[in-house]
């Protein structure tokens, strides 16, 4: 009988309990008596008609700021790069916040300038919102793409007399297509379960509903809804995994070189979606500290915000451990990796809404800081364990090898072979955990304890309350603290380019 790596008993335990809240979903969904309602089409069409504009428009952004920083030589092209990816590290409901405030008949920039701007709100703000905070989803993983293309073929187009553009868009994206689909879809994932900014902008989607669901005690309704918003979920991983190219083997990467003036031109076009993500944002922000300073805030916040997150990445990586390592030990391990998984394609509002009725049947974890930190495990344990399993593939394996043949029992050979040569895994997976915990907002706000704020639950309370002035300090250091994150995405790139000069780019 073949035996079980030591791994498995652990990782199949773990898995199981990754499947608790869709169980207690569908044990919930079962009481309902309203399967699908007028209502209820008014809500998908609202999901979906935000998910597909915020698709569209995160490509139509992100495809050509990917071509832009992947083969055109810019001057301080690292720091372009990080200020077009920088709104990835940004909540979206930080920046559906300052421009629900800074537009419209009365906001901030009618208030300081007397110029009259259109109000943001209902499909095309919550739209516009989004697509600012997501297309560097797509600006990254076709960027990748691109990296890895070989030169050759667009050298060979540009030999044969096609047009520098033509060739990009004959020869270049019908090569990417992977990359421009992975990130569209992160977008549609993002768009799907992000609850701050359909509320802020008041636009009736699945998460928003949901929350009003479980506000009223329509505990089942909200149960219905939430499997309702995860079949979407699941039609749209489905539609992304047939969307599939030929890999072929990575060459030397293309360069252009722009003249001074066709630089300046890129740059500005691309210059107002920094202004509406980044530099508006804190604009507001400090405006609003100058204007309120520290009024109503308490430190506190920023200590919860920061304990809670801390819990929540320690116990993480704790627990991602043998996940990691039972994915690398055979199939059966690789499946309960996926399970894992699922948490993270589990929308916040969604999650939270599942482990209320399990908070509900277990007393003495109701409206806990356990609870919480269950919630945030369960939506963030991936990235723990994809950190961590990177770390452990890249290892040499003749290292255990030795080990066990100098005669190390299993146990002693992980503890001290594999366990630290893991650790910079291990730390990578905390910090996206942590950061990612910082953000969260609607599984923090159906289960923290009574009284216990964070930084993102008393941003959303002043936003109920009307009192914007005083998010200027949440809304900072949570502007701080997740950009902390943008650390993690980059590293060294690949060198050894080939240049592309268009002659009649030279001569101007």
């Amino acid at each position: 009988m073949t035996r079980w790596p030591a791994s498995y008993p652990l990782a199949l335990l773990i898995a199981l309990f990754a499947l608790v809240p869709v169980g207690v979903l569908v044990a919930l969904a079962s009481d309902t008596a309203s399967l699908f309602d007028a209502h209820n089409l008014k809500v998908l069409g609202n999901t979906l008609a935000l998910m597909a504009l915020t698709v569209v428009g995160s490509v139509l952004i992100g495809v050509p700021l990917a071509l832009l920083t992947a083969y055109v030589h810019l001057p301080w092209r690292k720091f372009w790069l990080i200020l077009l990816a920088a709104p990835l590290a940004m909540p979206s409901y930080i920046g559906a916040f300052t421009l629900y405030a800074a537009f419209g008949p009365g906001g901030e920039i009618n208030a300081l300038t007397g110029l009259p701007t259109p109000a943001m709100y209902g499909l095309p703000g919550a739209a516009l919102v989004m697509t600012l905070y997501t297309y560097p989803f797509v600006l990254l993983t076709t960027r990748a793409s691109l990296l890895s293309l070989d030169a050759s073929l667009v050298n060979a187009a540009r030999t044969l007399g096609m047009s520098l553009p033509a060739s990009l868009w004959t020869v270049v994206l019908p090569r990417v297509v992977n990359g421009v689909a992975a990130g569209a879809l992160l977008a549609a994932l993002y768009t799907l379960s992000d609850f701050g900014t359909p509320a802020i902008m008041r636009l009736d989607t699945f998460t928003r509903v949901i929350y009003v669901e479980y506000n009223a005690f329509g505990l089942s309704q909200a149960a219905m809804l939430s499997l309702q918003l995860l079949v979407i979920v699941a039609l749209v991983l489905i539609l992304e995994s047939r969307v599939k190219v030929t890999p072929e083997r990575p060459g030397r990467k293309l360069t252009l070189w722009p003249s001074r003036w066709q630089s300046v031109v890129m740059l500005l076009a691309s210059a107002p979606v920094v202004l509406l993500s980044i530099v508006l944002p804190l604009a507001i922000f400090t405006l609003w500290l100058v204007r309120e300073g520290s009024a109503g805030f308490e430190f506190s916040y920023a200590w919860n915000s920061t304990y809670a997150s801390l819990l929540a990445a320690l116990v993480a990586v704790v627990v991602a451990i043998p996940v990691a390592h039972a994915a690398q030990a055979g199939r059966a391990g690789r499946l309960m990796e996926r399970v894992t998984y699922l948490g993270f394609g589990v929308p916040g509002i969604v999650m939270g809404t599942a482990l209320v009725y399990v908070g509900l049947q277990l007393p003495f974890l109701y409206q806990t800081l356990g609870l919480l930190i269950i919630a945030y495990v369960l939506r963030f344990l991936s990235l723990a364990v994809g950190s961590i399993r990177s770390s452990a593939e890249s290892l040499d394996p003749s290292l255990v090898k030795a080990a066990r043949l100098l005669g190390a029992s299993p146990k002693e050979a992980f503890t001290r072979i594999t366990l630290p040569l893991t650790m910079r895994g291990m730390i990578a997976g905390a910090a996206l955990v942590f950061l990612e915990a910082m953000r969260e907002l609607p599984a923090t706000l159906l289960l923290g304890p009574t009284g216990f704020e964070t930084l993102a639950t008393y941003l959303w309370r002043v936003y109920e309350a009307g009192y914007f002035g005083r998010a200027a300090i949440p809304g900072l250091l949570l502007v701080l603290m997740s950009g902390l994150g943008l650390a993690l995405m980059f590293s060294g790139e690949r060198r050894g380019d080939i240049d592309v000069i268009d002659k009649r780019d030279s001569e101007c």
